[in-house]
């Protein structure tokens, strides 16, 4: 009878392997706000939900919003569906309930404009991108 036990191998340190997380450079055409998942949160979702493009997605704690090229998040279309009068759901009211974006971010009186496209919002904004030198 042997009493020797089988020695586990050792793991390669060495070795590389490839990575499930990976990065990707190229433009994603997308742009995004990270939600509260509270009252308001959902009602901005559902409300942004309806435009083309605009995918929503429910977590535990909090809503992503993700859009193709550009989103409108209209106040007052949000001031309504939450029940309230015209004027009610406000830049401060969506900066209270938004965590994190990616885009370009433009805020107007009446509403946040996201851009996926750098250009297209300088263009919007009437911004020349292009470089000059003096």
């Amino acid at each position: 009878m042997s009493t020797q036990s089988a020695t586990p191998a050792k793991p390669d340190l060495k070795a590389t392997h490839e990575s499930k997380f990976k990065s990707d450079n190229t433009a994603s055409n997308r742009c995004g706000v990270t939600l509260m998942n509270n009252q308001v949160g959902r009602v901005v979702a559902d409300v942004m939900r309806k435009q083309p493009g605009v995918v929503v997605m429910e977590l535990p704690s909090m809503i992503r919003v993700d859009g193709s090229d550009r989103m409108d998040f209209v106040y007052d279309e949000i001031s309504e569906a939450l029940g309230e009068e015209e004027g009610y759901f406000d830049n401060a009211e969506f900066e209270e309930n938004m965590s994190t974006h990616y885009g370009r971010m433009i805020h107007e009186d009446d509403r946040t404009i996201m851009f996926a496209n750098p250009e297209e919002a300088a263009e919007y904004l009437g911004f020349d991108l292009v470089a000059s030198t003096k």
